[in-house]
């Protein structure tokens, strides 16, 4: 007689196989890979704990668990995530949003005294997104290198409904686009390329290298933005800055040799160092 599989039944079963698999966050992931495949929602998958899966169901979902556990992250898988409140479609043309990268947009908001903003390194166009959420008055410029990136930005703010109040260019450092902007922020990439190795595996295999890599000593981007953003900014404008574990010193001492002044560090909610600002005079 044919095994039944019930919702419990196979989220126990998954959330086991998962953890097996290294994957700390087994029975949440199991619970939001089961409800995509169903199309119900956490709250949903609850309230059917009871019900057994067709096979058509059953196969579905193993299809999704087959790429969870080779540790494909799971906002690929689904196609999209959260940030700043807002859903965001993803995919591995872009990095995945992250709640610390937050604080940035916190920041930028606190600081934020004119209209103009530059997002270099748009990515997903989360933190220039975000802004053009709040900031209703504000013209957003985002920059980033990749045409395949931009496409899902660019979905991304027509989802959010402020495509008209964004503009996305594409191009690297070498081509900020000139000034003057009162805010220039960036999520850019950190990582020392030595430690490119030692990051999960869910980064390490399937997020974009060129996202991540920061240079021999993680810190290239940095020196660019800061030798540049004085000659972008308007008077009194801030340059804000995501930065990694343990180069808030070095990043700080990038923005005073530039230059700019009232450079401060902000720590996420962790209580880890997360971004650096600084203003032109």
């Amino acid at each position: 007689m044919a095994q039944t599989w019930t919702v419990l039944k196979i989220l126990q079963w998954t959330a086991d196989y998962f953890r097996g698999k290294g994957i700390e966050s087994g029975r949440r992931d199991a619970e939001l890979l089961l409800g995509a495949s169903l199309g119900l929602d956490r709250v949903g998958v609850y309230l059917h704990f009871d019900r057994p899966l067709e096979e058509a169901e059953l196969a579905a979902f193993r299809a999704l668990v087959v790429r969870r556990a080779r540790r494909e992250p799971l906002q690929y898988i689904l196609g999209e995530t959260e940030f700043w409140s807002l859903p965001f479609s993803v995919s591995p043309a872009v990095l995945i949003p992250r709640q610390d990268t937050e604080v940035l947009v916190e920041e930028a908001l606190r600081v934020m005294g004119g209209r103009r903003v530059l997002d270099v390194g748009a990515g997903s166009g989360a933190v220039g997104i975000s802004l053009a959420h709040e900031l209703l008055d504000a013209e957003v410029v985002a920059l980033d290198i990749c045409p395949e990136t931009l496409a899902v930005a660019t979905e991304n703010a027509r989802r959010n409904g402020v495509a008209s109040r964004i503009r996305f260019l594409e191009g690297d450092l070498a081509d900020l686009p000139e000034g003057p902007f009162d805010l220039i922020v960036s999520n850019p990439p950190y990582i020392p390329a030595d430690e490119l190795g030692d990051l999960m595996p869910e980064v390490r295999h399937f997020e974009p290298r060129r996202a991540l890599d920061g240079g021999d000593d993680g810190l290239c981007f940095y020196r660019a933005l800061a030798s540049q953003a004085a000659s972008r900014l308007a008077p009194g404008g801030w340059l804000l800055v995501e930065i990694g574990m343990g180069q808030a010193s070095a990043v700080r001492r990038l923005f005073a040799e530039a230059g700019l002044t009232e450079v401060f560090c902000r720590d996420d909610y962790s209580g880890v160092p997360r971004v650096i600002g600084g203003r032109r005079d």
